[in-house]
């Protein structure tokens, strides 16, 4: 091992940072914008004055979903319902109903927040079955209920590519299934593919007493910037269309391939498995494995989210990484959510050491690699956040070909801290 990197400077690599336009399209004031959306159901011949709403509401970092979920109960309030809510989060939180309400309050979203009870209980319903044999789970409370509403993000998922993917879909047929419906869901999935969501909410949906999803979705930058409530009858055909617009605003890494990428969190907050796949490009999974652009040679991540819970389904998708992220793992909460998803593989703890140094020494030697120089590194702060990279020099002929890519400081060696470890990003 080079004697440099003993160092607190490495003079070989340069490094600049850069910042990147996505698509932005925030949503100032989203308040007006839920109470219309809303309106255009058209709900008052399909309520009662006193009529309880169950309000599903799920455990990802989506933007200002405590804003999203606190409006939305208003506006029923409003009717004259009272809500609800119920967390509609599969296994996650420990697949206890305390573990998924401190979850949802990690979001903002509690009973004094909300205004209204948060009801855990993990109890499910048997509804129905598809013609394959996969038994349908609903959780009880949410039956019990006189209505249902959905509010989650529409997104690409990290596991599969369907027409349905990431959204109000699959937090009818799998969120709210609890965590015996997602085992049973994900372990069905095996060999009948997550192209059964679909499938299952087309069944679901008569049972549910589903009164309106809220789709979101989120900019290039993790912000919201569209909200639309979709009627039962029409949820499916939307939620389509509205993923192909998702897909199309979705942030992704503008270099290809790359030698070592450095991701600074993954977490529950930010994806499912912790890091999306769609960006990092890298998947192994039972149900299929891709390796994509920008074809990383190694992942080194260094922390994990203090949003996660302890969770850290998906460091199993990581080469490398640090002793002080191992040491805020919940391995009973990481292991519990990989094998309900039937990937116990994103749970294995890769190799870590005790400062990013010593880490990123290791991708570098066992890449082979003739000169750091020539090292193509690209560093994020995690997955849902592009807005700002640090790139080593190698790439500096992708920014000028670039037009959404500005660089932002100079060129300046590798420095690491008193303890081996890099200094922060700064906020975009």
């Amino acid at each position: 091992m080079r004697s440099s990197w003993n160092n607190a400077v490495h003079p070989d690599l340069l490094l600049a940072l850069v910042r990147q336009t996505l698509y932005q399209g925030e949503i100032q004031d989203m308040g007006p914008t839920i109470s219309q959306t809303i309106s255009r159901l058209a709900l008052s011949g399909r309520i009662s004055p006193g009529d309880s709403v169950a309000v599903a509401v799920g455990s990802r970092g989506i933007d200002k979903i405590h804003q999203v979920t606190s409006r939305c109960i208003h506006v029923l309030q409003q009717f004259g319902l009272q809500p609800f809510i119920v967390p509609a989060m599969g296994s996650h939180g420990g697949a206890t109903p305390e573990g998924q309400k401190q979850l949802l309050a990690k979001f903002g979203i509690t009973e004094t927040a909300m205004g209204v009870p948060v009801r855990g209980e993990m109890n499910t319903v048997v509804i129905g079955e598809l013609e394959s044999g996969l038994p349908l789970h609903m959780a009880q409370t949410a039956l019990q209920a006189d209505h249902l509403v959905l509010i989650n993000r529409i997104k690409p998922h990290t596991k599969f590519s369907a027409p349905i993917e990431s959204g109000l879909c699959k937090m009818l047929t799998i969120g709210l299934g609890k965590a015996v419906g997602a085992a049973a869901f994900h372990q069905h999935a095996v060999r009948h593919g997550f192209q059964i969501i679909e499938a299952a909410a087309a069944r679901i949906l008569p049972h549910s007493k589903l009164l309106f999803g809220l789709a979101l979705l989120e900019d290039g930058h993790g912000r919201l910037a569209h909200i639309q409530a979709l009627s039962p009858e029409t949820m499916i055909r939307e939620e389509k269309e509205l993923l192909k617009q998702a897909y199309t605003w979705l942030g992704q890494i503008p270099f290809d391939p790359i030698d070592i990428l450095i991701v600074d969190y993954i977490g529950k907050d930010i994806s499912g498995i912790g890091m999306d796949s769609n960006v990092t490009g890298r998947h192994r999974d039972i149900t299929g494995d891709f390796f994509s652009a920008p074809h990383p040679g190694r992942i080194f991540v260094r922390d994990l989210s203090p949003l996660s819970d302890g969770n850290g389904n998906g460091i199993g998708l990581a080469d490398v990484t640090t002793t002080r992220l191992v040491k805020a793992l919940d391995m009973a909460k990481t292991y519990t959510n990989s094998i309900a998803a039937i990937s116990p593989e994103k749970a294995a703890i890769p190799m870590h050491f005790a400062s990013d140094r010593q880490a990123l020494q290791v991708c570098v030697q066992t890449l082979g690699l003739p000169s750091l120089a020539n090292a193509r590194i690209v560093r994020i702060k995690n997955t849902a956040d592009l807005r700002l990279l640090q790139i080593s020099k190698a790439l500096e002929p992708f920014i000028t070909k670039n037009h959404a890519l500005q660089m932002i400081s100079p060129w300046t060696p590798l420095h690491f801290d008193a303890e081996g470890n890099l200094p922060p990003l700064p906020e975009p």
